[in-house]
């Protein structure tokens, strides 16, 4: 069966404003999805993650083991979603692999090892399991030539490709907690595998679906 992979950031889904009708909606877009496409669910660890990796590191703990809390809350925040999403697993995969063997019609997953964000999760699930498209759907509408978190006079970047962001960013792992749109080491996966990729804002649930459907959609396609 075909398949999709959506990487939803924590920062999205456990964010203050989220209500409950929001997770009605996002069940009902990916239900849909479920006649065609087989769905994977990467899910982020968001601001509680960065909390206490941040204390983490004030206490002088090693990255791998700021890693390692990260990717527990992940694994967490995946399991609280499994029980607001229909037809998905209760029990949340530790590797990607695991996470192929699943029967359901939608498979939602944390982190998996040191050294990478969900993000890379994400990538190399879709590459593993040869996805049509690869979803990142994160804080912002998008890729930007700055933090519009940070600058007002950020301005968004329709399509760009998967070489300029490499070159503007590099493939390295940074730091556990890292607030970023795309990890380094997910844009070496997205390259060495041609993945389609598109990155959108994440609360804005219209164009999710319409990026799912292949309509056009307010966000960034990477182009390979």
């Amino acid at each position: 069966m075909r398949s999709i992979v959506i990487s939803i950031g924590g920062s999205v889904l456990f964010s203050e404003k989220i209500t409950e009708e929001f997770f009605k909606k996002l069940n009902q877009i990916i239900q849909k999805q479920t006649n065609k496409y087989k769905i994977y669910l990467v899910i982020g660890g968001g601001k509680k993650a960065r909390q206490l990796i941040n204390q983490g590191r004030k206490e002088g703990l090693p990255e791998e083991k700021l890693d390692e809390i990260g990717i527990k809350i992940t694994r967490e925040n995946a399991e609280i979603i499994s029980k607001k999403i229909n037809n998905t697993n209760q029990k949340i995969p530790t590797t990607i692999n695991e996470a192929k063997t699943f029967d359901n019609k939608i498979i939602i997953m944390g982190g998996t090892t040191p050294g990478h964000s969900t993000d890379m999760v994400g990538a190399e699930l879709a590459a593993k399991t040869n996805s049509e498209k690869f979803i990142i759907a994160t804080n912002v509408d998008g890729v930007y030539d700055k933090d519009p978190n940070k600058h007002t006079d950020a301005k968004q970047i329709k399509e760009i490709t998967i070489k300029k962001l490499i070159a503007d960013h590099g493939t390295e792992w940074g730091s556990a907690g890292k607030n970023v749109v795309i990890d380094g080491p997910a844009l070496q996966v997205i390259k060495d595998n041609n993945i389609t990729t598109y990155v959108l804002n994440g609360k804005k649930l219209d164009e999710l679906e319409k990026a799912l459907n292949n309509q056009q959609f307010n966000g960034t396609k990477i182009k390979i």
